[in-house]
């Protein structure tokens, strides 16, 4: 009796540790792995924008509509892999709602789920790009087959990524990959970050370059610092040409000289510890435009409260030839996402 139970433990041990082995080797297999480029849409009649009219932008992390103010994550130290199904759906209605009624002439979403177990399968795109009715372009940025993490709630399959909404046509939209690795194996569970870059002509010969970018939260300081330096060449490659740069989404950093306890509640967490932009990260004449008097983002490691630590996250930076009219955070109070939206309104400037 005792050897048929322990050959029964043996064999059930061989086989997890079997199943382990081919489990890891199909994830390899099967890891996101994009070209450095990839072409998005071409327009042979593109729309032109014009010098000196205003303009407006919103961008927004929605968190795939899954991480509303009820809600903490494991993530970032909390408990929960997903909301219910009933309050997901209505997260992202009141998303969708917010977009319609706050319109604007460009729109940068962050977390924007195809169908991922986590958001119950829903197209976001889909659904969010049918209400808007604009000129649609995502770029995946994570794509995983099934993320076994938490052991007792995996969250499962993940299809997601970044969106940019315009009422005009660009001449094209690229997916750009961004720099760096997570060591094996954790990469093959975590996103593939990168930069979803629409661009317009400009009435004066130039073109106004849009830069959508959710950059890493939780990978190491070295992968963040590699991002960064790529996100600061292409800003300036693009300027240097003549050319409109604005960068805009969750940095998963605080801007420039802003205070980390702005908003009180200033505890940091193991999961979560977002470094500071330098302040001589861009030349002179680069504008880092946010909303300093409003958090955008709320720590998940507990339901939203008045403990919860809220920081600046979501921002735009933009080259000297822009000028900034406004710069405001909607406070949601983080009902329906972890993130506020913020809507910037802009001028590109007659060049001398």
């Amino acid at each position: 009796m005792i050897k048929n139970t322990l050959r029964l433990g043996f064999i059930a041990i061989a086989f997890a540790f079997i199943f382990a082995i081919l489990f890891m080797v199909y994830s390899t297999i099967t890891f996101y792995n994009p070209e450095r480029e990839i072409t998005l849409q071409v327009s042979l009649n593109p729309d032109t924008v014009a010098i000196s009219t205003p303009y407006q932008l919103i961008t927004w992390n929605i968190g795939y509509a899954g991480l509303g103010d009820n809600m903490d994550f494991f993530y970032d130290g909390g408990k929960q892999t997903r909301d219910t199904k009933a309050r997901t759906l209505e997260n992202l209605d009141s998303i969708k709602k917010f977009i319609l009624q706050n319109r604007t002439d460009f729109i940068f979403l962050q977390e924007v789920d195809l169908a991922s177990r986590r958001s119950y399968n829903t197209n976001q795109l889909q659904i969010i790009s049918q209400a808007v009715n604009y000129f649609t372009f995502f770029a995946t940025n994570y794509q995983v087959s099934f993320v076994p993490v938490p052991l007792k709630n995996p969250m499962g399959n993940v299809n997601s990524g970044i969106m940019t909404l315009s009422r005009f046509t660009p001449m094209n939209a690229v997916r750009v990959q961004l720099p760096g690795l997570s060591p094996w194996p954790n990469r093959v569970f975590n996103l593939r970050r990168c930069l979803l870059v629409t661009r317009f002509p400009v009435s004066n010969g130039r073109e106004f370059v849009l830069i959508n970018t959710h950059n890493s939260a939780f990978e190491n300081d070295s992968l963040k610092m590699a991002e960064m330096s790529f996100i600061r060449q292409v800003a300036l490659s693009e300027y240097e040409k003549g050319n409109y740069v604005i960068i805009g989404g969750d940095w998963n950093q605080l801007p420039p000289n802003f205070p980390p306890d702005r908003f009180g509640n200033a505890y940091e967490t193991k999961a979560f510890k977002p470094l500071s932009i330098e302040s001589s990260f861009m030349p002179s004449g680069w504008q880092w435009a946010f909303d300093p008097s409003k958090p955008t983002n709320r720590y998940l490691d507990r339901p939203f409260s008045n403990q919860c630590r809220t920081v600046i996250l979501d921002f735009f930076l933009l080259s000297p030839n822009i000028h900034i009219t406004d710069i405001v955070t909607t406070d949601l109070k983080f009902r329906h996402s972890d993130h506020n939206p913020v809507k910037l309104s802009f001028v590109l400037l007659p060049i001398q």
